[in-house]
């Protein structure tokens, strides 16, 4: 894909950086042969896996593709997390080399001294010794896998997801005509890429369609805000939390109606999206917000919304090419009616080959007839739209019935002093499952839990109800912006009774 506008077009500017610098086609091949030169140097090798502690940075994009060329896996990890989770992510990966993106992050620059890094032949990068006893992968994964995506960990040990340069790049395919994205478009690209929304979503289908890129190693209300005004920035995509986040920016400054002549398309996923979300986000562009539903295992988006179609509801839209579904009953495996909700199965071109050694885990969610078991809670409707509606482990038994957290959710946020919520179950002395709800408040909000109580009253059934509800500053998040409900669920098993 870089080979093809180093051709057609290598004056076409790609990347627009933090301190004004544009950065064309032909400087991100520079980049580019530049690490695969280092990486060649340093012997490695097809099959290895080259791992990047990192905030988004041209050095990154430029390793991805390095690694690419010489037929290495890239592997990155964010930059934010802990180092035991770093050090954690480095031995699963089984890395020939590690490489920090120092001049873009301090987070990074921390890890970096403690793995004695010296300087990379990229400017601002830094790398670790190479690892004599990695052994490279063996055919035929060695030529059929281009990245390493790890799971947080957060839900236990991360496993390091397989994905194939096929699956990739048709996804770029997938969202480039769900966006009807082109050179003209400019994409405001925070999103981390050691991330597959990052790494797919942005960068690989950017690069596909020749769209240009305005880079920031993480996200700021305000930046994104002047980008939007004076860039020219057309496309936004990001979490949920991304958009609530600029929501209470906007209050907390007085903005009705941000200035972004250039916008015309908005895009969240990698969560759970709320309706009264939703309905702001809506109001406030004048825009549709898409949807779609995706993961790592499956290599980016498996339903999209439809470019050109408003729908009133939470919808995750429809399959995408080669890609299909199954709603099914997850005990016995069994294949639901539509309207009925059950364990999401998913199969197709973008599917994983398996968890990068880890047979135990690949077992464990792969089923009969190449289908993988989500984990995912959702129901298909009858024109083929999907909604997801939670996690399987997620949900609560209350007095003999399913709770979905999803649902009370969407109760809580559309009352107007709450931002966000999250809700979890607390096992009680009888088996039974207590509601507890953790709320974010709008800027200025207080709790009212009398208030809150009986909003709540007239939106769910008793069962449904939060026995308690706790605000907090704000909710934990993971840096790719999805609420840590784990922590949660700890912090509600050491309440009080």
């Amino acid at each position: 894909m870089l080979d093809h506008w180093l051709t057609e077009a290598p004056d076409q500017p790609f990347l627009h950086l933090p301190d004004g610098r544009r950065l064309t086609f032909a400087h991100l091949g520079a980049l580019t042969c530049t690490a695969e030169a280092e990486l060649r140097a340093l012997d490695v090798r097809p099959g290895d896996r080259v791992l990047v502690v990192a905030e988004n940075c041209p050095e990154h994009a430029a390793l991805i593709l390095a690694c690419s060329r010489v037929g290495a896996w890239s592997c990155g990890v964010n930059a934010r997390m802990a180092p035991g989770e770093i050090d954690a992510f480095v031995a699963r990966a089984d890395a020939r080399v590690v490489y920090f993106t120092a001049s873009s992050s301090r987070a990074a620059t921390a890890h970096a001294r403690r793995y004695d890094a010296v300087p990379s032949a990229l400017d601002g990068m830094e790398r670790g010794r190479v690892r004599d006893d990695a052994m490279p992968e063996a055919q035929p994964l060695q030529d059929q896998v281009a990245a390493l995506i790890f799971t947080s960990g957060t839900t236990g040990e991360p496993k390091g997801v397989m994905l194939t340069h096929d699956a990739l790049i048709h996804f770029a395919r997938v969202t480039c005509a769900a966006r009807a994205l082109s050179p003209a478009d400019r994409s405001y690209a925070f999103v981390p890429m050691t991330h597959i929304f990052g790494l797919g979503t942005v960068l690989l289908s950017s690069l596909l369609a020749g769209a240009q890129l305005v880079m920031r190693p993480q996200f700021d209300p305000a930046d994104l805000l002047d980008a939007l005004g004076a860039a020219g920035v057309s496309q936004l995509q990001g979490p949920p939390t991304l958009f609530s986040r600029l929501l209470a920016h906007l209050q907390q400054h007085g903005i009705s109606r941000p200035t972004a002549p250039a916008l015309r398309y908005l895009y969240t996923g990698a969560g759970p999206l709320d309706l009264s979300l939703k309905q702001c986000v809506e109001s406030t562009f004048g825009l549709t917000l898409h949807h779609g539903y995706g993961l790592s295992e499956y290599a980016g988006s498996v339903h999209v919304t439809r470019l050109g179609e408003q729908r009133p509801d939470t919808s995750a839209g429809y399959a995408v090419a080669e890609a299909e579904v199954q709603v099914t009953e997850s005990v016995t495996g069994q294949p639901l009616p539509l309207g009925e909700r059950g364990e999401l199965w998913l199969r197709g071109r973008g599917l994983m080959p398996g968890y990068f050694r880890d047979p135990a885990a690949t077992a464990a969610v792969m089923r009969e007839g190449g289908w993988y078991a989500s984990g995912d809670l959702g129901e298909l409707h009858a024109d083929g739209a999907l909604f997801v509606v939670g996690r399987l482990k997620e949900m609560i038994i209350r007095s003999g019935f399913n709770v979905y957290p999803a649902e009370v959710e969407t109760a809580l946020n559309a009352h107007p002093s709450i931002q966000r919520s999250a809700v979890v179950g607390r096992r009680e002395t009888d088996g039974n499952e207590e509601i507890i709800a953790f709320v974010e408040l709008r800027p200025g909000a207080a709790l009212d839990l009398a208030a809150l109580q009986g909003h709540l009253h007239h939106r769910l059934a008793p069962y449904k109800r939060p026995a308690r509800i706790v605000a907090l500053p704000e909710l934990p998040t993971n840096n790719n912006g999805k609420i840590l409900k784990r922590e949660l669920q700890e912090q509600a098993a050491s309440m009080m009774t």
